[in-house]
Protein backbone atom coordinates (compact mmCIF):
# COMPACT_ATOMS: atom_id res chain seq x y z
CA UNK A 1 0.00 0.00 0.00
CA UNK A 2 2.98 2.67 0.81
CA UNK A 3 4.21 1.68 -2.61
CA UNK A 4 1.21 2.36 -4.27
CA UNK A 5 0.94 5.87 -2.34
CA UNK A 6 4.24 6.76 -2.96
CA UNK A 7 3.37 6.30 -7.12
CA UNK A 8 0.76 8.15 -6.82
CA UNK A 9 2.20 10.41 -4.98
CA UNK A 10 4.96 10.65 -7.52
CA UNK A 11 2.47 10.62 -10.60
CA UNK A 12 1.07 13.88 -9.24
CA UNK A 13 3.80 15.41 -8.61
CA UNK A 14 4.69 14.59 -11.78
CA UNK A 15 1.56 16.12 -13.43
CA UNK A 16 1.77 19.27 -11.88
CA UNK A 17 5.68 19.86 -12.53
CA UNK A 18 4.07 19.45 -16.82
CA UNK A 19 1.88 22.01 -15.97
CA UNK A 20 3.65 24.43 -14.34
CA UNK A 21 6.78 23.98 -15.91
CA UNK A 22 5.68 25.74 -19.72
CA UNK A 23 4.39 28.61 -17.63
CA UNK A 24 7.43 29.16 -15.65
CA UNK A 25 9.79 29.00 -18.71
CA UNK A 26 7.55 31.57 -19.95
CA UNK A 27 7.98 33.58 -16.72
CA UNK A 28 11.98 32.77 -16.17
CA UNK A 29 12.78 33.82 -20.25
CA UNK A 30 10.08 37.14 -20.15
CA UNK A 31 11.94 38.23 -16.62
CA UNK A 32 15.43 38.41 -18.02
CA UNK A 33 15.04 41.96 -19.61
CA UNK A 34 12.98 43.16 -17.31
CA UNK A 35 15.18 42.14 -14.08
CA UNK A 36 18.58 43.10 -16.01
CA UNK A 37 17.04 46.51 -17.81
CA UNK A 38 15.51 47.38 -13.89
CA UNK A 39 18.89 46.49 -12.17
CA UNK A 40 20.68 49.06 -15.03
CA UNK A 41 18.09 51.71 -13.85
CA UNK A 42 19.15 51.20 -10.69
CA UNK A 43 22.97 50.87 -10.89
CA UNK A 44 23.09 53.98 -12.92
CA UNK A 45 20.66 56.03 -10.64
CA UNK A 46 23.28 54.99 -7.65
CA UNK A 47 26.35 56.02 -9.98
CA UNK A 48 24.76 59.59 -10.43
CA UNK A 49 23.82 59.87 -6.69
CA UNK A 50 27.40 59.89 -6.39
CA UNK A 51 28.12 62.66 -8.98
CA UNK A 52 25.45 64.64 -7.46
CA UNK A 53 27.51 64.12 -4.14
CA UNK A 54 30.43 64.96 -5.67
CA UNK A 55 29.21 68.65 -6.47
CA UNK A 56 27.35 69.36 -3.29
CA UNK A 57 23.75 68.58 -3.84
CA UNK A 58 21.67 65.75 -2.08
CA UNK A 59 20.08 63.52 -3.98
CA UNK A 60 17.26 62.43 -2.08
CA UNK A 61 15.97 66.09 -3.16
CA UNK A 62 17.39 65.87 -6.90
CA UNK A 63 15.17 62.26 -6.75
CA UNK A 64 12.06 63.90 -5.56
CA UNK A 65 12.22 67.06 -7.74
CA UNK A 66 12.54 64.69 -10.72
CA UNK A 67 9.75 62.85 -9.71
CA UNK A 68 7.47 66.00 -8.80
CA UNK A 69 8.66 67.73 -12.42
CA UNK A 70 7.80 64.49 -14.42
CA UNK A 71 4.77 62.78 -12.88
CA UNK A 72 3.85 64.79 -9.72
CA UNK A 73 0.80 66.25 -10.99
CA UNK A 74 -1.61 66.41 -13.59
CA UNK A 75 0.11 69.13 -15.76
CA UNK A 76 3.34 67.28 -15.41
CA UNK A 77 2.18 64.12 -16.60
CA UNK A 78 0.89 65.87 -19.80
CA UNK A 79 4.11 67.56 -20.20
CA UNK A 80 6.03 63.77 -19.90
CA UNK A 81 3.72 62.55 -22.35
CA UNK A 82 3.87 65.57 -24.93
CA UNK A 83 7.70 65.00 -24.83
CA UNK A 84 7.91 61.04 -24.87
CA UNK A 85 5.51 61.52 -28.37
CA UNK A 86 8.62 62.05 -30.08
CA UNK A 87 10.83 59.10 -28.39
CA UNK A 88 8.47 56.59 -29.36
CA UNK A 89 8.78 57.23 -32.99
CA UNK A 90 12.69 57.81 -32.52
CA UNK A 91 13.19 54.76 -30.38
CA UNK A 92 11.64 52.90 -33.42
CA UNK A 93 14.37 54.21 -35.81
CA UNK A 94 16.48 52.03 -33.44
CA UNK A 95 14.62 49.28 -32.88
CA UNK A 96 13.85 48.48 -36.40
CA UNK A 97 16.86 47.93 -37.31
CA UNK A 98 18.41 46.35 -34.53
CA UNK A 99 15.92 43.37 -35.12
CA UNK A 100 17.92 42.63 -38.12
CA UNK A 101 21.72 42.91 -35.87
CA UNK A 102 22.20 46.71 -37.45
CA UNK A 103 22.80 49.76 -35.06
CA UNK A 104 21.36 53.09 -36.64
CA UNK A 105 22.23 56.03 -33.90
CA UNK A 106 21.70 59.13 -36.55
CA UNK A 107 17.62 59.10 -36.07
CA UNK A 108 18.45 62.66 -35.03
CA UNK A 109 19.45 63.24 -38.96
CA UNK A 110 15.85 62.51 -40.42
CA UNK A 111 13.98 64.24 -37.43
CA UNK A 112 15.68 67.52 -38.29
CA UNK A 113 15.16 66.75 -42.20
CA UNK A 114 11.55 65.19 -42.53
CA UNK A 115 10.75 68.77 -40.12
CA UNK A 116 12.10 70.96 -42.96
CA UNK A 117 10.10 68.87 -45.39
CA UNK A 118 7.25 69.18 -43.76
CA UNK A 119 7.44 72.72 -43.29
CA UNK A 120 8.55 72.88 -46.85
CA UNK A 121 5.48 71.13 -48.27
CA UNK A 122 2.90 72.66 -46.55
CA UNK A 123 3.64 77.03 -47.22
CA UNK A 124 2.43 76.44 -50.76
CA UNK A 125 -0.86 74.82 -49.70
CA UNK A 126 -1.64 77.27 -47.05
CA UNK A 127 -4.95 78.66 -48.05
CA UNK A 128 -5.78 76.41 -50.79
CA UNK A 129 -6.40 72.82 -49.08
CA UNK A 130 -8.12 71.38 -45.97
CA UNK A 131 -5.41 71.32 -42.90
CA UNK A 132 -6.23 67.45 -42.79
CA UNK A 133 -5.03 67.22 -46.27
CA UNK A 134 -2.19 69.22 -45.67
CA UNK A 135 -1.48 67.40 -41.85
CA UNK A 136 -1.45 64.51 -44.32
CA UNK A 137 0.99 65.82 -47.50
CA UNK A 138 3.28 67.19 -44.46
CA UNK A 139 3.73 63.37 -42.67
CA UNK A 140 3.78 62.16 -45.96
CA UNK A 141 6.80 64.39 -46.96
CA UNK A 142 8.25 63.89 -43.79
CA UNK A 143 8.27 60.01 -43.94
CA UNK A 144 9.48 59.67 -47.52
CA UNK A 145 12.39 62.23 -46.61
CA UNK A 146 13.36 60.41 -43.31
CA UNK A 147 13.08 57.13 -45.05
CA UNK A 148 15.53 57.78 -47.64
CA UNK A 149 17.64 59.39 -45.29
CA UNK A 150 18.06 56.45 -43.00
CA UNK A 151 17.67 53.92 -45.71
CA UNK A 152 20.61 55.31 -47.06
CA UNK A 153 22.63 53.98 -44.43
CA UNK A 154 21.23 50.45 -44.85
CA UNK A 155 22.00 50.37 -48.91
CA UNK A 156 25.60 51.68 -47.90
CA UNK A 157 25.90 49.07 -45.24
CA UNK A 158 24.18 46.00 -47.21
CA UNK A 159 25.87 46.65 -51.22
CA UNK A 160 29.27 48.79 -50.20
CA UNK A 161 29.62 47.10 -46.90
CA UNK A 162 29.99 50.71 -44.81
CA UNK A 163 29.04 50.24 -41.37
CA UNK A 164 25.42 51.47 -40.67
CA UNK A 165 26.45 52.95 -37.38
CA UNK A 166 29.36 55.67 -38.76
CA UNK A 167 27.24 56.30 -41.68
CA UNK A 168 24.07 57.04 -39.74
CA UNK A 169 25.57 59.32 -37.59
CA UNK A 170 27.83 60.95 -40.39
CA UNK A 171 24.61 61.55 -42.32
CA UNK A 172 22.62 62.90 -38.96
CA UNK A 173 25.76 65.76 -39.26
CA UNK A 174 24.60 66.23 -42.73
CA UNK A 175 21.11 66.47 -42.33
CA UNK A 176 21.71 69.23 -39.26
CA UNK A 177 23.66 71.10 -41.90
CA UNK A 178 21.31 70.96 -44.46
CA UNK A 179 18.56 72.10 -42.40
CA UNK A 180 20.56 75.34 -41.21
CA UNK A 181 21.25 76.01 -45.04
CA UNK A 182 17.32 76.02 -45.50
CA UNK A 183 16.51 77.17 -43.17
CA UNK A 184 18.44 80.51 -43.12
CA UNK A 185 18.46 80.72 -46.54
CA UNK A 186 15.69 79.11 -49.33
CA UNK A 187 13.15 78.47 -46.73
CA UNK A 188 13.95 81.79 -44.51
CA UNK A 189 10.66 83.78 -43.24
CA UNK A 190 11.71 87.08 -43.36
CA UNK A 191 10.22 88.26 -40.44
CA UNK A 192 12.62 85.61 -38.47
CA UNK A 193 15.32 88.22 -37.38
CA UNK A 194 16.98 86.75 -34.39
CA UNK A 195 15.75 82.79 -34.54
CA UNK A 196 16.14 82.30 -38.10
CA UNK A 197 12.89 79.34 -39.30
CA UNK A 198 10.01 79.00 -41.94
CA UNK A 199 6.96 81.11 -42.40
CA UNK A 200 4.87 79.51 -39.44
CA UNK A 201 2.17 77.89 -39.60
CA UNK A 202 -1.47 79.52 -39.38
CA UNK A 203 -3.34 78.42 -35.92
CA UNK A 204 -5.98 76.14 -37.91
CA UNK A 205 -3.13 73.93 -40.12
CA UNK A 206 -1.42 73.16 -36.33
CA UNK A 207 -1.93 69.60 -35.40
CA UNK A 208 -4.41 69.54 -32.32
CA UNK A 209 -4.64 68.55 -28.83
CA UNK A 210 -5.95 65.07 -27.36
CA UNK A 211 -9.41 65.26 -26.24
CA UNK A 212 -9.96 66.24 -22.41
CA UNK A 213 -6.10 66.26 -22.67
CA UNK A 214 -3.07 69.42 -23.14
CA UNK A 215 -1.21 66.76 -24.96
CA UNK A 216 -0.97 66.54 -28.61
CA UNK A 217 -2.18 63.70 -31.22
CA UNK A 218 1.43 63.32 -31.88
CA UNK A 219 1.21 60.75 -29.13
CA UNK A 220 -1.50 58.83 -30.35
CA UNK A 221 0.68 58.69 -33.87
CA UNK A 222 3.58 57.36 -31.77
CA UNK A 223 1.38 54.34 -29.53
CA UNK A 224 0.04 53.40 -33.05
CA UNK A 225 3.52 53.53 -34.16
CA UNK A 226 4.78 51.14 -31.86
CA UNK A 227 1.89 48.36 -31.92
CA UNK A 228 1.86 48.20 -35.81
CA UNK A 229 5.67 47.68 -35.75
CA UNK A 230 4.93 44.97 -33.18
CA UNK A 231 2.82 43.09 -35.70
CA UNK A 232 5.21 43.77 -38.51
CA UNK A 233 8.00 42.17 -36.41
CA UNK A 234 5.77 39.45 -34.73
CA UNK A 235 3.33 38.51 -36.71
CA UNK A 236 4.09 39.11 -40.98
CA UNK A 237 6.37 36.68 -42.62
CA UNK A 238 8.31 39.89 -43.21
CA UNK A 239 8.97 40.69 -39.62
CA UNK A 240 10.06 36.79 -39.64
CA UNK A 241 12.48 36.72 -42.64
CA UNK A 242 13.88 39.76 -40.55
CA UNK A 243 14.01 38.07 -37.37
CA UNK A 244 15.80 35.30 -39.30
CA UNK A 245 18.57 37.59 -41.37
CA UNK A 246 19.18 39.19 -38.44
CA UNK A 247 19.83 35.95 -36.18
CA UNK A 248 22.07 34.69 -39.11
CA UNK A 249 23.18 36.52 -42.40
CA UNK A 250 24.61 33.56 -44.09
CA UNK A 251 21.51 31.30 -43.07
CA UNK A 252 19.15 33.35 -44.14
CA UNK A 253 20.94 34.13 -47.68
CA UNK A 254 21.12 29.70 -47.88
CA UNK A 255 17.41 30.33 -47.32
CA UNK A 256 16.89 32.12 -50.26
CA UNK A 257 15.44 35.28 -47.88
CA UNK A 258 15.82 38.94 -49.70
CA UNK A 259 18.29 40.21 -47.13
CA UNK A 260 19.60 43.47 -49.15
CA UNK A 261 15.85 43.99 -49.15
CA UNK A 262 15.12 43.94 -46.08
CA UNK A 263 18.20 45.40 -44.60
CA UNK A 264 17.26 48.46 -47.08
CA UNK A 265 13.46 48.07 -46.00
CA UNK A 266 13.49 48.11 -42.55
CA UNK A 267 15.78 51.02 -42.04
CA UNK A 268 13.33 53.01 -44.47
CA UNK A 269 10.88 52.09 -42.76
CA UNK A 270 12.57 53.53 -39.33
CA UNK A 271 13.56 56.83 -40.49
CA UNK A 272 10.33 57.33 -41.70
CA UNK A 273 9.16 57.34 -38.67
CA UNK A 274 12.16 59.57 -37.24
CA UNK A 275 11.07 61.81 -40.20
CA UNK A 276 7.35 62.12 -38.91
CA UNK A 277 8.39 62.64 -35.56
CA UNK A 278 9.94 65.97 -36.74
CA UNK A 279 6.67 66.60 -39.04
CA UNK A 280 5.28 66.19 -34.88
CA UNK A 281 7.31 68.75 -33.90
CA UNK A 282 6.95 70.99 -36.69
CA UNK A 283 3.00 70.44 -36.65
CA UNK A 284 2.34 70.75 -33.07
CA UNK A 285 5.12 72.36 -31.04
CA UNK A 286 7.12 74.70 -33.31
CA UNK A 287 4.73 75.59 -35.63
CA UNK A 288 7.75 76.17 -38.39
CA UNK A 289 11.02 74.38 -39.33
CA UNK A 290 14.25 76.03 -37.18
CA UNK A 291 16.85 74.96 -34.66
CA UNK A 292 15.24 73.74 -32.17
CA UNK A 293 14.29 70.82 -33.99
CA UNK A 294 17.95 69.21 -33.30
CA UNK A 295 16.79 69.12 -29.52
CA UNK A 296 18.37 65.46 -29.32
CA UNK A 297 15.18 63.87 -29.83
CA UNK A 298 17.26 61.37 -31.84
CA UNK A 299 19.67 60.50 -29.41
CA UNK A 300 17.50 60.11 -26.30
CA UNK A 301 15.06 57.35 -28.70
CA UNK A 302 18.64 55.27 -28.66
CA UNK A 303 18.59 55.07 -24.86
CA UNK A 304 14.62 54.27 -25.01
CA UNK A 305 15.19 51.39 -27.77
CA UNK A 306 18.18 49.84 -25.47
CA UNK A 307 16.46 50.39 -22.27
CA UNK A 308 13.07 48.61 -23.67
CA UNK A 309 15.07 46.07 -25.41
CA UNK A 310 13.92 46.89 -29.06
CA UNK A 311 10.46 45.82 -28.14
CA UNK A 312 8.03 48.45 -29.52
CA UNK A 313 5.23 48.04 -27.03
CA UNK A 314 8.24 48.17 -24.30
CA UNK A 315 9.02 51.69 -26.15
CA UNK A 316 5.98 52.61 -25.17
CA UNK A 317 6.51 52.64 -20.77
CA UNK A 318 10.29 53.64 -21.17
CA UNK A 319 9.56 56.54 -23.68
CA UNK A 320 6.91 57.49 -20.99
CA UNK A 321 9.66 57.55 -18.21
CA UNK A 322 12.18 59.13 -20.09
CA UNK A 323 9.86 62.02 -21.09
CA UNK A 324 9.08 62.48 -17.38
CA UNK A 325 12.89 62.87 -16.64
CA UNK A 326 13.04 65.34 -19.71
CA UNK A 327 10.34 67.68 -18.17
CA UNK A 328 11.95 67.03 -15.20
CA UNK A 329 14.69 69.19 -16.06
CA UNK A 330 13.35 72.76 -16.24
CA UNK A 331 12.17 72.35 -12.22
CA UNK A 332 15.62 70.46 -11.23
CA UNK A 333 17.75 74.28 -12.61
CA UNK A 334 15.28 76.38 -10.36
CA UNK A 335 15.21 74.63 -6.96
CA UNK A 336 18.56 73.48 -7.07
CA UNK A 337 20.29 75.73 -9.24
CA UNK A 338 22.06 72.99 -11.40
CA UNK A 339 21.89 73.14 -15.17
CA UNK A 340 19.96 72.25 -17.53
CA UNK A 341 22.46 69.35 -18.62
CA UNK A 342 21.83 67.32 -15.60
CA UNK A 343 19.44 65.48 -17.36
CA UNK A 344 21.81 64.73 -19.70
CA UNK A 345 24.18 63.70 -17.46
CA UNK A 346 21.51 60.70 -16.10
CA UNK A 347 21.18 59.86 -19.81
CA UNK A 348 24.01 59.39 -20.46
CA UNK A 349 24.80 57.41 -17.25
CA UNK A 350 21.93 55.42 -17.92
CA UNK A 351 22.96 54.28 -20.96
CA UNK A 352 26.56 53.27 -20.56
CA UNK A 353 25.14 50.98 -17.35
CA UNK A 354 22.57 49.51 -19.53
CA UNK A 355 25.34 48.69 -22.50
CA UNK A 356 27.41 47.28 -19.76
CA UNK A 357 24.59 45.45 -18.23
CA UNK A 358 24.00 43.93 -22.08
CA UNK A 359 26.84 41.50 -21.26
CA UNK A 360 24.86 39.95 -18.94
CA UNK A 361 22.30 38.65 -20.84
CA UNK A 362 22.18 34.98 -20.75
CA UNK A 363 24.63 34.11 -17.73
CA UNK A 364 22.04 33.54 -15.44
CA UNK A 365 21.33 29.82 -15.05
CA UNK A 366 17.82 31.04 -13.81
CA UNK A 367 17.10 32.77 -16.94
CA UNK A 368 17.47 29.86 -19.28
CA UNK A 369 15.09 27.21 -19.12
CA UNK A 370 17.37 25.03 -21.21
CA UNK A 371 19.83 24.59 -18.13
CA UNK A 372 17.44 23.93 -15.63
CA UNK A 373 18.03 20.20 -14.45
CA UNK A 374 14.96 18.00 -15.40
CA UNK A 375 13.58 16.03 -11.85
CA UNK A 376 13.82 12.75 -12.35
Amino acid sequence: MTVEANTAAISIASERSSVLRPILEWLARRAEPVIISFGAILIGLALFSIFILVIGKPPATLFQLMYTGGFGSWFSIQNSLSRAAPLLLTALCVALPARLGLVIIGGEGAVVLGGVAAAAIALPFIGMLPALLVLLLMAAAAMVVGGIWIGLAGFLRHYRGVNETISSLLLAYIAIALMNQFVEGLLRDPASLNKPSTSPLPAEYMLGKMPGMDVHWGLAIGVVACIASWVLIEVTSYGFAARIAGGNVRAAQIQGLPVGRLIVGFTAIAGSFAGLAGMIEVAAVQGSANASLAAGYGYTGILVAFLARHNPLAIIPVAILLGGIDASGGLIQRRMALPDATVLVLQGTLFVVILFCETFYGRFKIFNPDLWKRSA
